[in-house]
């Protein structure tokens, strides 16, 4: 099923960047699709000169303006773009900074001082992505001391019909053995919860599993028709599958259990995303879906909020990684992930994927609800 309509925002190697990862896509009240994404300059690394940048859409992805820069930390880092449509219009974006030279390795042995380490910081926008608020840092209020690595999402955060927004997020703690980065490292899960739109934050559930059994890393979040959070997660682990997932009962404070494999997904080791759409009532996820290589990406379906999934579009069967979901309209689903023909990290492509290609019979659109997420 590769006739949906795509278009492609960033392409490695244009408009000043060596490459384009991690994607993460919202459509604003008024329609405007934002593509978000890290701009690298100087290299594909995960560290150095990176910027958040950003292409506006108001033609539901069919064409894009101008790149913009969203976030910028002059010649260091800004990434892991979350960003999250509120109820009010105001556009939020999370994400984390940390100087240019602070690779993982160093920041995961305890190598790098806290100023140079990974922070965490929001800035807004009030008129549809055009221009964007200086950053306030909220580091104190979401990272415990001695966490070393910290990332938020990737892809788009979610505000809950209370109003609270929750920001997936993964960390993790010293390794066991000593501080030398030797032994073990144990990713580790939490999120951010704002209950004034963004204005301050604090720590939600923290998940940390340090048996090796589940390693929770790149986490993304849905609010479902009854209320519970569902968080499905990045599992680097011999636990079966790639996938885990869990729920929360209490807008994301706590989990009711910790994450478990979810083995219904089969998936490389690799970031994906969930969407809920609510008319129709289905819980979808987008990522690849060959167990061995990031390719084949897929958008599965579940009717019963994650604990079974089926197959519901696959795009085609080339290399793809990283990949975000949003509702563009009744009638469309606006998948961005990253692709290419030879190498996952070519592109940055959005795809308009028709809803009616993402249900079967049993799951026809009901009519008490609105049609927007």
């Amino acid at each position: 099923m590769s006739d949906a309509a795509a278009s492609i925002p960033f392409h490695a190697g244009t408009e000043g960047y060596t490459s384009f990862r991690i994607p993460a896509v919202v459509v604003s009240r008024v329609g405007t699709v934002l593509a978000f994404c890290e701009g690298r300059a100087d290299s594909a690394a995960d560290h150095g000169h990176i910027d958040i940048v950003l292409k506006r859409s108001g033609d539901g992805g069919r064409t894009w303006g101008a790149l913009q820069v969203a976030a910028r930390n002059g010649s260091d880092l800004a990434g892991n773009p979350a960003p999250v449509v509120l109820d009010t219009g105001r556009i939020l974006l999370v994400h984390v900074r940390s100087a240019a030279s602070a690779t993982e390795d160093a920041v995961l042995r305890g190598q790098v001082s806290d100023a140079d380490g990974r922070r965490v910081w929001v800035q807004h926008s009030d008129d549809d992505g055009v221009t964007w608020s200086d950053p306030v840092e909220i580091t104190g209020s979401v990272k415990k001391p001695g966490w070393r690595w910290y990332a938020t999402t990737p892809g788009h955060a979610v505000q809950l019909r209370s109003g609270r927004v929750v920001v997936p997020a993964n960390h993790t703690v010293p390794p066991t053995g000593g501080d030398d980065g030797t032994e073990a490292k144990y990713n580790s899960g939490h999120c951010l919860l704002s209950d004034d739109r963004g204005a301050t934050w604090y720590l939600g559930y923290v998940d940390e599993n340090t048996d090796g059994y589940i390693n929770v890393n790149e986490t993304t979040a849905a609010e479902l028709p009854d209320g519970r959070v569902y968080f499905n997660t990045r599992n680097d682990s011999p636990a079966p599958g790639n996938r885990a997932d869990a729920h929360s009962e209490d807008g994301g404070r706590t989990l009711v259990r910790p994450f478990r494999p979810q083995a219904g997904l089969t998936a490389p080791v690799c970031e994906a995303s969930v969407l809920q759409l609510r008319d129709p009532d289905l819980l979808l996820y987008s990522g690849p879906a060959d167990p061995a290589a990031r390719a084949l990406m897929t958008i599965r379906a579940s009717a019963d909020g994650g604990t079974t999934w089926r197959s519901a579009y696959t795009v085609d069967g080339l290399p793809a990684a990283y990949s975000d979901l949003a509702r563009v309209d009744a009638d469309t689903v606006g998948l961005l992930y990253e692709t290419g023909d030879f190498s996952a990290y070519t592109t940055i492509t959005f795809r308009r994927v028709p809803v009616n290609r993402l249900t079967w019979p049993g799951t026809a659109a009901r009519t008490d609800v609105e049609s927007a997420p």
